[in-house]
């Protein structure tokens, strides 16, 4: 395995801090991309990978996103990501999440944890007993899908409204990949407007529940990224924009809440060579750090949510200057991102 620092996806991280507590089973990651706005904000996921290359991968890239989302979104956070690997049972003992915890603390408040996939707010409140460093705690916004679901869809109305010229999103079709807090949560709000929905879950009978609750339809979870529809919005995990899945896609525009949904980088070519828009997923989906503000600097929800509204006026100048040069949207938000964090 090559040395981290050779990682295509390393990117001049600040700090890679690798934790293994033989005691507890803990295996961990704390990726620190940036402190150039403040301390690195950034969940913690608790996954099964199939080998360490693929944790610290998936470290490195979204510690990197935290970086380019909190810069984006007018934080005074830098961004990191940490990951704590699972067994395939995805057992999670008291014991390993306080040795967790002592690792959060080591670090002296450079990085603070809040909830990801994997972690729930109980998980916070845990580790918050060991470590101050913890965000999103009950009374501090606590679960931040809400919150997300929120910046989603009013990046979803964004996007409609950018390609298809309406403020209305009475009989939009949107495409929802993953219906969990952020997917569901989107699917709620767009079915107050009257969009039409079409859902997926790998939990299929989540995802048909949900559907028939709300008077969509619901595909196979596989069968998701093919449905013909004006918005695709994916929900779930990253990574599923490769050369093969853009090729199929029948979307006038992309915009959902997943993390690092384009798999290489150059799928953000690809998207803008078929004409299908792209809101670029670290900007959309800040909703849910932004409850950070809390913990660094006591913000209450009227700047929370003042903090939200102001996503869909940033894809629209991402857009903007997409359509008027050669860069794609997502070559356009690095380059902004880059710029906060004193990268260029």
């Amino acid at each position: 395995m090559p040395a981290i620092w050779d990682l295509p996806d390393f990117d001049s991280h600040e700090a890679v801090h690798v934790f293994d507590d033989r005691v507890t089973g803990l295996r961990a990651i704390i990726a620190v991309h940036s402190t150039h706005l403040g301390p690195a904000a950034g969940g913690t996921r608790f996954w099964h990978y199939g080998d360490s290359q693929a944790a610290i991968t998936d470290a490195l890239r979204l510690s990197r996103g935290m970086s380019y989302k909190n810069a984006m979104a007018g934080l005074s956070a830098g961004g990191g990501k940490a990951v704590i690997l699972a067994n395939p049972a995805r057992t999670k003992k008291q014991d390993m999440l306080d040795a967790f915890a002592r690792a959060v603390d080591s670090l002296g408040g450079k990085y603070i944890t809040a909830q990801d996939v994997g972690m729930s707010e109980a998980d916070m409140v845990s580790l918050s007993k060991v470590t101050p460093h913890v965000a999103g705690l009950p009374g501090q916004g606590g679960d931040p899908g809400p919150y997300t679901a929120r910046g989603v869809f009013l990046g979803v109305q964004a996007a409609a409204k950018h390609v298809l010229g309406t403020d209305s999103m009475s009989g939009v079709h949107v495409a929802i990949q993953g219906v969990g807090s952020v997917g569901g949560g989107l699917a709620r709000y767009l079915a107050e407007q009257g969009a039409k929905l079409t859902l997926a879950d790998v939990d299929a009978q989540r995802a048909a529940d949900l559907a028939a609750e709300l008077g969509g339809t619901s595909v196979p979870a596989d069968a998701i990224m093919t449905v013909d529809a004006d918005i695709f919005s994916p929900c779930a995990l990253g990574a599923i924009l490769t050369q093969a899945s853009v090729n199929a896609l029948n979307v006038r525009a992309i915009a959902g809440g997943a993390n690092n949904q384009l798999a290489t980088g150059p799928e953000g070519r690809m998207l803008a060579d078929r004409g299908i828009l792209y809101a670029p997923d670290y900007v959309i989906n800040a909703g849910g750090i932004i409850n950070v503000l809390r913990h660094i600097e006591n913000a209450d929800d009227a700047e929370i949510n003042s903090r939200i509204d102001a996503i869909p006026a940033r894809l629209s100048a991402i857009w903007s200057e997409s359509d008027s040069t050669s860069l794609t949207p997502a070559e356009v938000a690095d380059n902004m991102a880059q710029k906060l964090i004193g990268r260029l």
